[in-house]
């Protein structure tokens, strides 16, 4: 049974991966096109700049969702070790710090603040 649910794991967590990769690509490409075009019509730059900086962050924030999910199901249906764990644990805090702080960076406020 496990020779047959590890490479469907495997699969699973590789798309995921690439639909992370993907959201980011697009949402940075969407993001720019968007600030282009507002640019092109002669709009304010540093209020351009700002939804700019907004829509990326977001689509970071999703795409970083993704990847972590990816690596978890990668860590528990593939390699389940103490070292993958391991190293699953670290990489999931990095990536929940880098969206913790992309999350404060993107509202202004704390999480537990409500935003103004």
């Amino acid at each position: 049974m496990i020779e047959l649910v590890k490479p469907i794991a495997e699969l699973c967590a590789a798309i995921i991966e690439i639909l992370g990769i993907l959201l980011i690509l697009l949402i940075a490409f969407h993001a720019l096109f968007l600030g282009a075009v507002r640019l092109w019509k002669k709009e304010n730059a540093e209020t351009i700049f700002l939804q700019i900086r907004q829509r990326l962050g977001r689509g970071i924030l999703l795409g970083l969702e993704f990847l972590i999910a990816a690596d978890i199901i990668h860590t528990v249906a593939v390699e389940l070790t103490f070292k993958t764990v391991g190293v699953l644990a670290i990489i999931v805090l990095i990536r929940t710090f880098l969206s913790f702080t992309l999350d404060v960076e993107l509202t202004g406020s704390w999480p537990w603040q409500k935003p103004d």
